[in-house]
């Protein structure tokens, strides 16, 4: 696998993995099934995704390059920070827009 799509397999695992927690609100880790699940909730399963796709970037770029690179702590706060920009849409949608089309639904 070149590097190109290794880039690119990360970047989309990283905006799906980000989303997933916000728009599936009645599925605790895709597997197990809750009536709902609470802010508290979401935001914990919300960060457990962010370390399973930062120990996939790890172990592709040990595949894709040959060796991993060490990094210092400003590099994980810079990734933490875009893995909350790619949740954005799946947060918008979980606390501003279902409740806005339910509402419309209604009327």
């Amino acid at each position: 696998m070149s590097i190109d799509q290794s880039v690119w397999l990360l970047l989309v695992t990283a905006v799906i993995l980000a989303n997933i927690p916000w728009v599936l609100s009645t599925r605790l880790f895709l597997f197990i099934k809750v009536p709902s699940k609470s802010f508290v909730i979401n935001s914990l399963e919300w960060f457990m995704y962010f370390i399973l796709t930062g120990v996939f970037a790890y172990l592709l770029e040990g595949k894709s390059m040959g060796h991993v690179q060490p990094q210092e702590w400003e590099f994980y706060a810079v990734t933490l920070f875009m893995f909350m920009i790619f949740a954005f849409p799946g947060f918008i949608y979980r606390y501003n827009l279902r409740m806005y089309l339910q509402k419309k639904a209604r009327q």
